[in-house]
């Protein structure tokens, strides 16, 4: 077989998570992975089917789930064995600081004349800081759509071309000077890639290895699969480097790029004829407009697909639109994340409707037949102090008592963790929000990670609650939320 032109890795957040005394705690308890953060972001299905579809060969290993899986997998040994062009190494969310850059050292130990890129989010964020910092990196591709800039490289690599001409691109010249060209590859649309999940199927089977396209550890008995509506969001969450301010200050967006409905309501049906999982859907559907929501839901309506439909919505959607989801599938659920019960948290993060509005929404989604209504809320917000927090504990118990009597509600609550992200507004402006930040360089964040406990990965504290009183306070809650669920 072939070598691969680009070899993908998705790496642990700690790369010495097997060794390292390190508790973890509740990072990771709403979303699928583990704490190590073994989901490959979708960028990974995009980048190579396009890159297949223009000629190049990419392989993708999930080196998180190797190590997760199988304690005596040897990483170094594997990497030593491997020979492509280059490698690629994502750099996405925060967390995978360590393990990003202990594997690209790794990666350089064994190939010194190997490309070695980075890219993602807080790649993107820090590029700077990694290229004059960490010399084993090469290049940093920046932005939310690297797909076409990526394939340049590939070609100038394959070709010894230069690379001043590709968009979005940073890196070193001869003489060791980082070199930064425009930030000028910003799709409008996101109808150019195809996020085509047989794809994976097609390489897992091309390659021999199923273990290295898993996405995450239990995926197998619970194979969840995700359709993306967007890239860059309309949302103002003050923390989340996703928000609309995030990608305008970082990733050069002045607006969220789409999925035309209908294609996404094709990716779903190409999902379903493979699958009987469930499926989510990204994105807030009615955050383009509600004729948006409308065709996606006449287009999937037509397909007949048969597997759960999970919608996230980031603020209440009308009841009208509630009972066309009803219509169009079989079976679905909702996600919203109210952050907490009090107005003045809630808008200040970034939310700005009252809880009548969400409490219809609950009614409305119940008489509508959906089949479970995931609530989020969060500890460490601004104007959030410890008996706020319980009083949203509360208020939970207020709304199951009042609306459900069947358990589809589902409120759960966990730490803002473990770090406030790098370019958001409360990162950019911790004083304006109340926040103290003990975090802000890439190195800074990187020794945080491996600390003893995940209170000390908290890189920040609020005006109304310590570190100490977060970690207390989100225990008191979660314990508390428990007991109120089993009654």
């Amino acid at each position: 077989m072939a070598n691969p032109d680009l070899i993908l890795l998705h790496p642990p957040s700690i790369f010495r998570f097997r060794d390292l005394p390190i508790f973890r705690g509740p990072i990771s308890d709403v979303v699928p992975s583990s704490s190590i953060f073994e989901l490959y972001s979708i960028g990974f299905l995009t980048i190579s089917e396009y890159l297949h579809r223009h000629g190049l060969n990419v392989m993708i290993v999930n080196v998180a789930l190797k190590m997760l899986k199988d304690r005596s997998f040897d990483t170094e040994a594997f990497i030593a064995k491997l020979n492509p062009l280059a490698f690629g190494i994502d750099l996405h969310w925060l967390p995978h600081v360590d393990g990003s850059l202990s594997l690209a050292e790794i990666i350089k130990k064994h190939h010194p004349h190997k490309p070695i890129i980075f890219g993602g989010l807080s790649s993107t964020y820090y590029y700077d800081e990694i290229m004059r910092d960490y010399p084993f990196v090469d290049f940093v591709l920046r932005g939310d759509s690297t797909e076409e800039p990526l394939r340049m490289l590939i070609h100038a690599l394959q070709s010894g071309a230069g690379y001043e001409s590709i968009p979005n691109l940073v890196w070193r010249d001869r003489d060791g000077s980082i070199q930064v060209n425009e930030f000028s590859h910003c799709p409008e649309s996101l109808d150019a890639v195809q996020f085509d999940y047989r794809h994976l199927l097609k390489m897992a089977i091309k390659y021999r290895d199923p273990s290295g396209y898993i996405p995450f550890r239990y995926w197998l008995t619970y194979p969840v699969s995700a359709v993306f509506q967007c890239r860059g969001c309309a949302g103002t969450c003050a923390s989340c480097a996703g928000s609309f301010a995030s990608f305008k200050r970082v990733c050069a967006r002045e607006k969220p790029c789409y999925r035309s409905p209908e294609l996404l309501a094709e990716d779903m049906k190409k999902i379903s004829e493979f699958s009987k999982g469930p499926i989510m859907v990204i994105g807030d559907l009615l955050q383009a407009g509600e004729s948006y929501g409308n065709r996606f839901l006449d287009s999937l309506k037509r397909f007949h697909i048969k597997n759960e439909i999970s919608v996230e919505f980031f603020i209440p959607p009308p009841d009208d639109f509630i009972k066309r989801i009803a219509d169009s599938v079989r079976t679905f659920n909702v996600e919203i994340s109210p952050e907490s019960h009090d107005l003045k948290v809630r808008r200040a993060f970034g939310k700005h409707y009252d809880n009548p509005a969400f409490e219809r929404m609950v009614q409305t989604l119940l008489e509508s037949g959906c089949k479970r209504i995931d609530v989020f809320f969060l500890v460490g917000l601004p104007y959030q102090d410890s008996a706020s927090v319980m009083d949203t504990v509360q208020y939970c118990e207020a709304l199951m008592k009042n609306y459900d009597t069947t358990g589809r509600l589902l409120p759960m609550i966990s730490p803002l963790a473990p770090f406030i992200d790098p370019g958001s507004s409360i990162f950019e402006n911790p004083e304006r929000f109340g926040y103290r930040l003990f975090y802000k360089t890439l190195r800074e964040h990187r020794e945080a990670m491996l600390m003893p406990s995940w209170k000390y990965m908290l890189n920040y504290e609020t005006k109304w609650m310590t570190r100490d009183e977060i970690v207390k306070t989100t225990y008191d809650a979660a314990l508390m939320l428990v007991d109120i669920r089993e009654r």
